[in-house]
């Protein structure tokens, strides 16, 4: 069982070793993860549990090994703060979204930004999710809508609208054919 407790810009990784019949097996390890130089605003797991991707509002995203709590990059190209961080299901792309209108792709391997989506005409501050097959990005805004991206093509491929004010959380749910918005 993994846990995360983060405050301003230092995140600690607390980690518990395995449950054995109901009781913890070693002992909880603590580690201080310190490189952001302002608040973080969002954390995503790797698929695999081996990465963390931190967004901040010191307009980066890192990306931290969890077994030795190492930043092993530091993403930059936003130019304001980030305020959400998703990965793929496959793991190989990350998304990040903050204040302003767009969705930055990175690949995950080479650890460099591989796109933007652009079209939002309000920021997307808080929303950014893939689809379980991982070919749609959606992505919420405070311009009142939920935009869909292929995520091959980096294209748009739908606008849901209707709502009156800003769109704050979508999911996909898990067989992928509806978006609870």
């Amino acid at each position: 069982m993994k846990r995360l407790h983060f405050l301003i810009s230092t995140l600690f990784l607390v980690t518990t070793p395995f449950l054995q019949n109901g009781f913890a097996q070693g002992y909880v390890r603590y580690k201080m993860l310190t490189g952001h130089t302002a608040a973080v605003g969002s954390l995503a797991f790797s698929p695999d549990g081996k990465a963390i991707a931190s967004g901040s509002q010191d307009n980066t995203v890192r990306l931290w090994d969890v077994r030795t709590g190492d930043v092993v990059r530091t993403l930059r190209g936003h130019t304001d703060s980030v305020y959400s961080v998703s990965f793929s299901p496959d793991g190989q792309t990350l998304a990040s979204v903050g204040n302003h209108d767009i969705v930055r792709l990175w690949d995950v391997a080479i650890r460099t930004a591989i796109g933007t989506l652009e079209g939002h005409t309000g920021y997307v501050g808080s929303v950014v999710v893939f689809s379980p097959d991982g070919k749609t990005i959606a992505s919420g805004s405070h311009g009142n809508t939920v935009r869909l991206w292929d995520v091959a093509t980096q294209t748009e491929i739908g606008v849901l609208e209707g709502h009156t004010s800003a769109v704050n959380s979508v999911s996909f749910q898990s067989c992928g054919s509806s978006i609870p918005v």
